[in-house]
């Protein structure tokens, strides 16, 4: 099953769309996470393109990642409810849900405008270069978990 494409306009308005039916009081389905926590959690995967803010794999990871994890992540499978999750996604502290909401919705917006021609062979933080298609099914399978666990 081929997921939407995120770097379409079409396929960004439509998880956007979603974001933009949660509220600071909605409850998740499943899971620990309050929804700004959840929100902060999905900007993780936009912070390893955009900032440098969480220490990247070593050598040793990076290959153990590529060979092991990689491909439940960029396939067109989805996410189990309550699976793993690496530490640095781990949000402990409550966040801003308008502050979240928004700063997600930016990442979202960039990567659209960038495109999938600027991703397609791009290194990616843990698993290497990667092509526009698993780069799609990266961010678009993560942001739709997460949106089905809020309900939306």
């Amino acid at each position: 099953m081929a997921f939407p494409n995120i770097f379409t306009q079409v396929g960004a308005d439509g998880i956007i769309q979603r974001i933009n039916n949660l509220d600071a009081k909605s409850q998740a389905q499943w899971g620990k996470m309050s929804v700004s926590q959840m929100l902060a959690h999905c900007c993780v995967s936009y912070e390893t393109v955009y900032e440098n803010k969480h220490p990247k794999p070593n050598f040793f990871m990076k290959f153990v990642l590529k060979l092991f994890v990689k491909n439940g992540v960029v396939n067109e499978v989805p996410y189990p409810k309550n699976g793993m999750t690496a530490p640095y996604f781990i949000i402990k502290d409550e966040k801003q849900f308008e502050t979240e909401k928004q700063r997600l919705i930016a990442y979202i917006k960039r990567s659209q405008e960038l495109g999938e021609v600027h991703f397609d062979g791009k290194e990616s933080f843990s698993f290497g270069k990667l092509t526009k298609t698993e780069w799609n099914n990266l961010f678009y399978k993560h942001l739709d978990h997460h949106l089905k666990q809020f309900g939306v």
